[in-house]
């Protein structure tokens, strides 16, 4: 049985999200915002509450005049009251150009708001530095849908708080489930379990058959691109090279230069999102590794490219435990967002690692390990203590805080120092 206790708005039965704040912080202090994630994340619902008026580039009935007018005379698109939203924008890329121009233009706060799926190939002439505000929005993390219980907060812990204990109430039937459902808005709200575990499988179908040509024009093959996805899963968490991920396809795989074009189109398409390496500087002189690490922006792509099941990740702890991994990048992304922040991993040559380091913009930092069980705790304290040891405190800082999120019930302090928190406690 799922325990969601989510908070629905009344309007539209909006669930309320963390970039709500960073949006409207964001139209009081830019001129637009650009608002990036995957497909059906909840990036239009949530830019509608502040928009004023809006343009739909995929609408199928106004999109073949739309795209024409944006080649004629892209201004004729931003005409109407403002914040003016300008949906899946990059359908026609020189809007960008557009709304830049604009904005110099005028120089408005909260004049138009960009939402987008995909990252087109076609760059604009201008960055939009300064003028257009970017936002990554991602599917909702266990504390927006209301699977986490929000005990332990993300930024009372770089405040200093270390009085942590509290129960999670969620156990590993909880964790299964909501990692084959993902955290699409829409699968979070059906009450039917079985059409809610099915929004991943939907997901990955629809952009194969027709979003993987509309993003750019470039015709790839179906076959290949859900054979490289598939490698991607089977990779999940780990720092496989493009090499592994080829080798890894069944049959004959295509060229080096085919697999980095379709695996830098899913990414351009918030399919996936590789975790960067963190590279502090360190005691010793052990060199670090600058591979990235794996990941699917849910890892519940992951799941329903390997056919996984709730009953079946019950029965296969090893991939459970990677996709667990991806899970809490996720949550750790989307809570880092809303402070500006960022998650990298840590590995060095001696085998060192943490699964994730979230850092913020002021320089605070923190290393984390996951582990899904108790077995697990000790030897992911250990190498947390090793690492802050090893990262050179003059320069980088001491760590905020060690800590090992976990699958398990409770939060609580080690004698050591390192908090152990479910990541059904976590919050931002």
């Amino acid at each position: 049985m799922r325990k969601i206790n989510r908070q629905v708005s009344p309007k539209e039965d909006y669930i309320p999200r963390l970039i709500d704040d960073a949006l409207e912080r964001a139209l009081k202090t830019s001129g637009a915002v650009q608002i990036k994630g995957p497909k059906w994340c909840g990036k239009t619902a949530t830019a509608e509450r502040y928009a004023a008026s809006r343009v739909y580039m995929q609408d199928p009935d106004q999109a073949p005049s739309l795209l024409a007018l944006a080649e004629i005379k892209p201004s004729a698109i931003l005409e109407g009251p403002t914040p003016r939203l300008i949906d899946e924008w990059q359908e026609a890329p020189q809007l960008w150009d557009a709304v830049r121009y604009s904005v110099d233009r005028t120089h408005g706060r909260g004049l138009y708001i960009l939402t987008g799926s995909a990252t087109p190939k076609r760059k604009p002439r201008h960055s939009g530095v300064g003028r257009i505000a970017p936002l990554q929005m991602r599917t909702m993390s266990l504390f927006e849908s209301g699977e986490s219980s929000g005990a332990v907060s993300l930024s009372s812990l770089f405040d200093g708080e270390s009085d942590v204990a509290s129960m999670a109430n969620f156990d590993i039937d909880d964790y299964a489930f909501a990692l084959c459902r993902g955290g699409w808005p829409e699968a979070v709200l059906d009450s039917n379990e079985e059409t809610a575990l099915m929004q991943a499988v939907l997901y990955i179908d629809e952009w194969i058959s027709s979003s993987i040509e509309d993003m750019d024009g470039v015709r790839r093959n179906p076959t290949w691109m859900r054979s490289i996805m598939r490698s991607y899963a089977r990779n999940i968490s780990s720092e496989a090279p493009l090499t592994t991920i080829a080798t890894d396809m069944q049959g004959e795989p295509p060229s080096d230069a085919t697999v980095a074009d379709y695996v830098d189109a899913l990414a351009r398409a918030c399919i996936t999102e590789d975790l960067e390496a963190w590279n502090p500087r360190l005691r010793s002189k052990t060199a670090v590794r600058t591979s990235p690490t794996r990941h699917f922006t849910d890892p519940a792509l992951a799941a329903a490219l390997l056919g996984a099941t709730p009953q079946k990740l019950r029965q296969d702890f090893a991939t459970f435990g990677l996709l667990f991994e991806s899970l809490c990048v996720r949550d750790l992304r989307v809570y880092l967002e809303s402070k500006r922040g960022k998650v990298f991993h840590y590995r060095d040559k001696t085998g060192l690692e943490a699964d994730a380091v979230v850092t913020l913009p002021d320089g605070r930092w923190a290393p984390v390990e996951v582990k899904m069980g108790h077995r697990g705790i000790e030897e992911g304290a250990k190498h947390l203590l090793k690492l802050a040891d090893r990262v050179d405190s003059a320069h980088e800082g001491k760590p905020s805080f060690l800590m090992v999120l976990t699958a398990t019930e409770a939060a609580y302090r080690r004698e050591d120092g390192v908090l152990v928190v479910p990541l059904a406690c976590l919050a931002p």
